[in-house]
């Protein structure tokens, strides 16, 4: 089984993995195509196994990545996903592999992603990354985790920005961070958007287009992330059925 690079050449071309075969993401592969073509520009990497399947690695340099991080001369993993009937095939290992063996050519530091306690949505397994030999750099509320692997042990620590140490905003009412990092928010945000206004609630969306804006986000996950009255509540891109009823369990009737 062979691992090809997507990259401005093919991805017209080239499935993306994250939505295949999905209903919910069939009308959104645009918006992430879009994205990974501004973000090639900015050194993204896209690898994925040559066969219809779930298979990828999407790594960045962490100047230009999504999420408040200082790791300068890292590479920061955006995802790594093994799902379905390639798992317990070494395929995730091989991935990681190409990651670690690019990022040494580039001269890098190490590598360094975004994790949690416990798996939460759109992150990398945390276990996996742990027994791969990653360590814990920095946390942030309420249990987010900056794992790293340094290639040298004088490598120095990467750390969370200050924005999102306490996973609190100064908000009341909704406001929900998100990015096109995942085609399914372009199918999800307009969906939100009318949950919020039929009932009359209070709210900010806030579309992080840029590394820019990303860097400065309250939170870690920018891809999706739900505040309601100024406290960290999901990083699950909600469907209308959800959001709903997490309104419900928060006094939003």
């Amino acid at each position: 089984m062979k691992i090809i690079t997507v990259d401005s050449s093919n991805i017209d071309s080239e499935h993306i993995c994250c939505a295949i075969s999905e209903k919910k993401g069939e009308n959104c592969v645009g918006s992430k195509k879009a994205w990974l073509r501004a973000r090639f520009e900015d050194g993204l990497v896209f690898k994925k196994l040559d066969a219809r399947g779930k298979v990828f690695i999407e790594y960045m340099p962490a100047e230009k990545c999504f999420s408040p991080v200082d790791a300068k001369n890292y590479m920061f993993i955006n995802c790594l996903w093994v799902s379905g009937k390639f798992k317990s095939q070494g395929l995730a290992n091989r991935l990681l592999d190409e990651c670690i063996k690019d990022a040494k050519k580039k001269k890098k530091l190490g590598l360094v992603a975004l994790g949690s306690k416990k798996k939460l949505h759109f992150l990398t397994d945390p276990e996996y990354l742990k027994y791969k030999g990653f360590k814990i750099a920095d946390t942030a509320s309420p249990n987010f985790e900056l794992l790293y692997l340094p290639f040298k042990n004088t490598a120095p620590r990467p750390t969370f920005r200050d924005s999102v140490k306490d996973g609190e905003i100064p908000h009341k009412g909704i406001n929900i961070y998100y990015s096109n990092g995942c085609p399914h928010t372009d199918k999800y945000i307009p969906l939100q958007r009318k949950v919020l206004e039929e009932r009359s609630v209070a709210h900010q969306i806030i579309h992080l287009t840029t590394p820019e804006e990303a860097q400065k986000a309250p939170t870690p996950c920018t891809i999706f992330s739900l505040f309601i009255d100024g406290k960290f509540i999901t990083s699950e891109i909600l469907t209308e059925k959800r959001l709903n009823k997490f309104l419900d369990d928060n006094g939003y009737k």
